[in-house]
């Protein structure tokens, strides 16, 4: 059993969940199942959810490492042939609701960087030997994380048998954010978790763009199920993905204010080498205590014999979970005597965090369920289906 398998069996153990009233909650629809949370008009708001004391996520530990790149290359990976779609994001109107969820920390630290170091630094990397660099979005004093297009990634909170804990996510519609599935369900078990409140771009203890609930839950039925494709069961699987429908406020929902990313699917953004450039935002705790939003880069590959995952390098530990894995990350320019590339559309996500080794290990590399025409698409019709106005 994996230490991922035995925190959620130990965690899980301590009670048991009314069956009877789960079920009532629960609609499995062909591909997809929905979680519908009880009425907010019933509960506090948010219910349970201590943001002072949340823990991470433990990020789903992978027991082997996966195969080098230079391997992957030679195996292709088995995907079915498929054209590379995408869904374009929207910017919002960037208007503030500020709210101080926890008294801000202290982090005015800065690294030295050596005044004689000359030229430029080699990338960072662990024993996997994938090059990756990981840093703060803000830079000192600054509040980049209030810009588009970072604002869509937040803090996701939830409780898991009474305690919470924090995942990261992002938000692909006006009122549809993208998670790992394993941040929603248990794997296998047909249980979800329960009350997850998403802060999009938090911001050492401060919700500018305040604090959102959710009316569905929505991942697909194998996952939940167990019968998901995986190369490690509950760790390294095909469709660890999930997306979550907000709750309006006033009628608004929070891309209007914060904006959405788009999403691609079947290859969006790699090249026939089933390659990428990846930018990956997330909170891991183990950063900066999970008070800044971080972002990390690094050349993805595609592993035939990983449920054709998506690798990176990454520094990222527990908390980045179902953080976004995004292609051409940011504001485009305006060019002159020049074109831009192919799948060339900004600030789409392609994965999102699914896996890793824990914080002590050397390996520095995570993994992310690839986004198809099988998962990401059916997981978003079906939230927009119940939810239109949120899409």
């Amino acid at each position: 059993m994996s230490q991922f398998a035995k925190f959620l069996f130990l965690t899980l153990a301590g009670s048991a969940i009314s069956t009877c009233a789960f079920a009532q909650q629960v609609k499995s629809q062909g591909a997809t199942t929905q979680f519908v949370a009880p009425d907010q008009a019933t509960q506090a708001a948010p219910v349970g959810i201590d943001f002072g004391n949340a823990r991470a996520m433990p990020l789903p530990s992978a027991a082997l490492a996966p195969p080098p790149s230079a391997d992957s290359l030679l195996q292709a990976p088995n995907l079915p042939q498929t054209t590379p779609g995408h869904a374009a994001g929207g910017g919002g109107d960037g208007r503030q609701a500020p709210v101080q969820l926890v008294p801000p920390v202290n982090l005015n630290q800065q690294n030295e960087v050596a005044a004689a170091q000359d030229g430029v630094a080699p990338q960072e990397s662990g024993t996997s030997g994938q090059p990756f660099t990981t840093n703060r979005v803000n830079a000192q004093g600054d509040n980049t994380q209030s810009f588009y297009a970072f604002r869509p990634t937040g803090k996701l909170f939830f409780n898991i048998n009474g305690s919470t804990f924090v995942c990261s996510a992002s938000m692909v519609k006006p009122g549809v954010v993208v998670t790992a599935a394993h941040c929603v369900a248990d794997f296998g078990r047909s249980q979800y978790y329960s009350n997850w409140v998403y802060v999009p771009a938090y911001n050492n203890g401060s919700a500018p763009y305040g604090v959102w609930t959710v009316s569905v839950a929505t991942v697909l039925t194998s996952y939940y199920t167990g019968t998901d494709p995986c190369t490690l069961s509950g760790v390294v699987c095909q469709d660890d993905v999930a997306v979550l429908t907000l709750r309006p406020q006033s009628g608004t929902y929070a891309g209007k204010r914060t904006g959405w990313y788009g999403y691609g699917w079947d290859g969006y953004g790699f090249n026939s080498s089933k390659q990428v450039l990846i930018s990956q935002l997330g909170f891991p705790v183990s950063l900066d205590g999970g008070n800044l939003m971080q972002r990390n880069d690094s050349q993805g590959y595609t592993a035939s014999t990983f449920s054709n995952n998506t690798i990176i390098g990454s520094l990222m530990t527990g908390g980045s979970s179902g953080g976004p894995w995004l292609v051409n990350l940011g504001v485009a320019p305006i060019l002159k005597d020049t074109a831009f590339g192919q799948a060339a559309t900004r600030n789409i996500v392609v994965g999102v965090t699914s896996w890793g080794y824990t914080a002590e290990t050397a390996i520095k590399q995570q993994g992310a369920s690839p986004f198809t025409s099988h998962n990401i698409v059916p997981l978003v019709n079906s939230a927009c289906s119940a939810t239109p106005k949120a899409c």
